[in-house]
């Protein structure tokens, strides 16, 4: 078991049900919920979350809530409810930023397969992790990170033309009039500035885990948020180099990867700082711009070697030409940190688990998973952290 999951056994010690984990932090984070009732929906959900057994459909969490009418009176709160996630997740980002003080923000996508057509999103779309086209949910999620753990704190499903443009499909689901088309790029960088630009969150660097196919698109808003970016580039992307000492200066736009082999002897070995990548790799920059005119300031092209010989194991483009280059390494590997806890934890969790159709029981249910995923994250073996749980869980 990891350690920085609570353990399902400890969940359930007592001689009751687990059915209020975390009453000051329930408290805390469903204060926006006005009603009573809807509390205490919040608090038996956020609980089978934790404590139900194989898929965290509404019906095995309402098993350990008193069945059949828990069940009717949960798909009630997550479906058909009025209330509102938004203060719920603003709630959860101030608590987790103060319990974590994470070094990074990290965007990356979660690719949820269906078998069927009706959950809203649902289409034949790029599953990143697969590196094919999938029947599935497209959905972007803005993490608190750090070397240690990380939990989620906002949500944005991707929506395509073929929900958007069907009037009826719009209804069913009930898709906001506000909803408009968006391509995967425009989904990412909305979910980390809904996050980071309204809310009352510390400005940390914003680390983009995704297949960037518009670089300018993607780099332009962050630049004038004034937020640090840090974002995977694809070996083909083309950038001019900008540093007249590098080879390929005045040679036009070339290859990220190109430019990365060209200058394979200035690699230098970066040490880890903890967290799931341990060791040292190969590390080499060189300072670009983007191929267009009036592309902005200059960037910095970042290649990572796992071993010598080869070729670039990943590349990062960071917004700052100037910061260190070991330090901006160790922030890419936060990314690793928010993947392993989302298969470890978020699986867990049910964050792939929603079986409705409607757009706002998406997001209530991931709102929830959310909340349990950072009661397992910010759990462990210390006698600080296992308090804390234990709270949590009682």
């Amino acid at each position: 078991m990891n350690a920085k999951v609570v353990s399902w056994d400890r969940i359930r010690e007592g001689a009751h049900e687990v059915t209020h984990p975390g009453g000051e932090l329930c408290a805390e984070l469903f204060a926006s919920l006005r009603r009573s009732d809807q509390r205490l929906r919040a608090r038996q959900y956020l609980s089978g979350l934790l404590a139900a057994k194989g898929r965290k459909s509404i019906r095995n969490i309402a098993a350990l809530a008193g069945g059949a009418a828990a069940e009717q009176s949960l798909h009630h709160f997550i479906s058909s409810s009025t209330w509102d996630w938004s203060p719920i997740r603003e709630a959860l980002a101030d608590h987790v930023t103060r319990v974590l003080a994470p070094r990074a923000w990290v965007v990356r996508p979660l690719f949820i397969p269906k078998a069927g057509e009706h959950s809203v999103g649902v289409d034949r779309q790029f599953a990143p992790e697969r590196g094919q086209v999938v029947n599935g949910q497209l959905a972007f999620g803005a993490w608190a990170a750090t070397e240690g753990t990380s939990a989620p704190v906002q949500w944005r499903l991707h929506l395509p033309e073929s929900w958007l443009g069907d009037a009826r499909r719009r209804r069913r689901a009930e898709i906001p009039d506000r909803a408009e088309a968006e391509t995967p790029d425009e989904c990412a960088t909305a979910t980390a500035l809904t996050a980071l630009g309204r809310w009352a969150v510390p400005r940390r660097p914003l680390v983009l885990d995704a297949h960037v196919t518009d670089l300018g698109g993607v780099v332009r808003p962050f630049a004038e948020a004034r937020i640090p970016l840090l974002t995977r580039v694809e070996e083909s992307a083309r950038l001019i180099v900008a540093d007249r000492a590098m080879p390929g200066y005045r040679a036009g736009a070339v290859p990220a990867r190109h430019i990365m082999e060209s200058v394979q002897g200035l690699r230098r070995p970066v040490e880890a700082a903890g967290g799931p990548v341990r060791g040292t790799t190969l590390a080499a920059a060189v300072r670009v711009r983007l191929p267009r005119p009036g592309s902005g300031p200059e960037l910095l092209l970042i290649g990572e070697w796992h071993e010598r010989g080869k070729a670039p194991a990943a590349l990062w483009l960071a917004a700052s030409a100037t910061a260190p280059v070991g330090e901006l390494v160790r922030l890419t590997r936060l990314a690793q940190r928010v993947a392993r806890d989302e298969k470890q934890i978020g699986e867990e969790v049910g964050v792939r688990d929603f079986e409705g159709r409607s757009f706002r029981g998406w997001h209530r249910h991931m709102t929830l998973a959310s909340v349990a995923h950072a009661v397992s994250a910010l759990a462990d073996e210390s006698d600080e952290r296992l308090l804390y749980a234990r709270q949590l869980s009682a």
